[in-house]
């Protein structure tokens, strides 16, 4: 999420009352989490294990809870709960704005979009160009949909990352500031979800057609021409290139790339990535072939059983 303004440190040091180690000057133009962060951008860190990868990143204000040797031309905010702290400045600077009127006259809509009954437009959505909105799609604040979009009904756009921390009494909930952009001439089918960014974009790719009951997770980004199958699921900050397949009930941890043209079968679960161009199967998947051979063998495996037990 870009501020409207750059702020200096120590003016973002007093919102959330904590210490700073940096010159009171620093600038911040941004808050982001790790996967996403750009230069000006404030990142949090809470665990040992993820200081490097906080301190050495593209932000350039790091929110942590332990002071530690801070990088050349960066800044420190010396919190003890950074999360806490990452969300006030959220809510300080992304204020929930709740739209209860169900009219959509404050959304911009293009020429000749339909929009059905029932649709819910949030607060500054646009919408492109020959565009048909179906019963009941919901969009919510601030997301983009292209020009020549078909959303089917009962499909919800934009929805909170699904992103907690893990406290003694509770998940604690990281507050979601990002959007969901549509590109040009995407469908998508009924009852299909797709959640905006923690801070940045979830991207769906210009001629992507998704089928019914699909999940895309926050800031995932997807390419251009991607088909995607009923009932595949895609966890938040998974990198899809060009003309990617999803076939049904498929499904793709966080946090990996599936290269251009690459495609995963059915009833597949992908934790790792996909090389171009090549077809992967399995749990957990692999080139298909090979894994279709192992599932030969495996199958060969209780005659192989018997006849040493026969001997």
């Amino acid at each position: 999420m870009k501020l409207a303004t750059a702020f200096t440190l120590k003016e973002i040091a007093a919102l959330i009352d904590c210490k700073f180690d940096g010159a009171a000057d620093h600038i911040v133009t941004g808050l982001n989490e790790i996967h996403m962060v750009e230069p000006g951008d404030i990142v949090f860190v809470d665990h040992p294990k993820y200081y490097d990868k906080a301190l050495q990143s593209k932000a350039t204000t790091i929110l942590i809870n332990k002071q530690v040797e801070c990088p050349a031309g960066k800044a420190l905010l010396i919190s003890d709960d950074p999360f806490r702290d990452y969300n006030k400045l959220v809510r300080h600077f992304n204020p929930p704005s709740y739209k209860t009127d169900p009219k959509n006259d404050i959304a911009k809509i293009g020429l000749n979009t339909v929009v059905m009954p029932g649709v819910y437009l949030g607060n500054n959505v646009t919408v492109g160009d020959n565009c048909v909105l179906h019963p009941n799609v919901v969009i919510y604040d601030n997301c983009h949909i292209g020009n020549n979009v078909i959303i089917h009904a009962n499909s919800v756009i934009g929805a909170d990352a699904f992103y907690y921390k893990k406290r003694p009494e509770m998940y604690d909930k990281l507050i979601s500031c990002g959007r969901v952009i549509i590109e040009d001439n995407v469908e998508i089918g009924a009852l299909t979800t797709i959640d905006k960014g923690v801070s940045g974009d979830t991207i769906i790719g210009a001629g992507t057609k998704i089928d019914n009951h699909v999940q895309i997770g926050h800031d995932t980004h997807v390419g251009k021409m991607c088909l995607f199958a009923a009932h595949a699921g895609v966890a938040g900050v998974v990198k899809i290139e060009d003309g990617v397949i999803l076939w049904g009930q498929s499904g793709v941890r966080s946090d990996v790339t599936l290269k251009k043209g690459s495609v995963l079968l059915a009833q597949s679960g992908l934790s790792e990535d996909m090389e171009a161009g090549k077809t992967y199967f399995g749990s957990p998947a692999g080139e298909a072939r090979a894994k279709m051979k192992e599932v030969a063998a495996l199958k060969m495996l209780p005659g192989l059983i018997k006849k040493l037990n026969d001997k």
